[in-house]
């Protein structure tokens, strides 16, 4: 008899312990074990008499399981029943993300793999319009604080296929330091397979923030030599002539972003193509 209480029965056996029943009510989070796929109810149906729930994940795709037994509620196997309210269709309230908000779920331990990105404002910008997804899923962004040394980086990592790499870098063009270094990454022998690098063209994380959540039709331009930062503050008339000038011009930045529709697309994609990469 499997662990999760299903199966032949052995009356010469102990005698399983009984599963929690839970109702099968709207925005509940589930694991199916056969599949491993974790998503929202968001409808109970009767198809050939029998009821079947379905379940949407993070992105919005949904599939539909037997109810009854083979779930997991927050890692404790449960026998799943129709609910009253779980007839009706319901809408899902979604992240910043614009993925299906998980509602009364722990976050996961975290697992062995990682995000990387550059420094502290590329984490912060990551855990504002992401964060919710990562915590579901398990997954924590750490901050390098400069690429120059990855190869050695990712080396002492030792990834592998159940602790996997995905590593946002700014300014990952064709023929540019970041590049050649990114290509010195993934050369690491333990990193095929198990490291993702992806980057944004941009010089600095603020410059992936569209400049409309600000008013403007575009950022100001920074003079060859400038400082970016100290040169976008200074284009926006903002204090930027100290270190807490510039944290203090980032907070205001990055309180003005609110959801996946303020970033540059550029940006979004990468950082969905790294999670994806992590959660498959």
């Amino acid at each position: 008899m499997s662990s999760y209480g299903w199966g032949p029965q052995d009356l010469s056996a102990p005698k399983p312990r009984q599963l929690r029943k839970v109702g099968a009510d709207p925005g509940l989070v589930l694991e199916d074990v056969e599949s491993g796929w974790v998503g929202a109810v968001v409808r109970v149906e009767k198809s050939g008499g029998v009821h079947l729930v379905s379940l949407e994940d993070r992105r919005g795709k949904k599939r539909s399981f037997p109810l009854g037994f083979g779930f997991l509620l927050e890692g404790e196997p449960v026998e799943v029943v129709p609910a009253m309210a779980a007839a009706a269709v319901v809408r899902p309230q979604r992240t910043a993300s614009g993925s299906v908000r998980v509602e009364g779920l722990r976050a996961q331990v975290a697992k062995a793999s990682r995000i990387w990105v550059e420094g502290k404002h590329d984490a912060e910008l990551v855990e504002k319009v992401w964060g919710h997804d990562l915590r579901v899923e398990g997954i924590v962004v750490e901050p390098l604080h400069g690429v120059d040394d990855l190869a050695s980086a990712v080396t002492a990592f030792n990834p592998g296929p159940q602790r996997k790499l995905g590593i946002l870098v700014d300014h990952l063009l064709p023929d540019t330091k970041e590049w050649r270094i990114a290509q010195a990454a993934m050369a690491v022998p333990s990193a095929r397979n198990n490291v993702l690098i992806v980057g944004h063209p941009y010089v600095d994380v603020w410059q992936a923030i569209k400049p409309a959540v600000i008013g403007l039709e575009k950022w100001p331009v920074v003079p060859r030599g400038t400082d970016w930062k100290t040169g976008i503050l200074d284009g926006l008339g903002w204090p930027n002539k100290t270190q807490i000038d510039i944290a203090d011009g980032w907070k205001r930045l990055l309180g003005s972003v609110n959801t996946y529709a303020d970033l540059e697309p550029s940006l979004l994609g990468r950082v969905e193509e790294v999670i994806d990469f992590l959660t498959a």
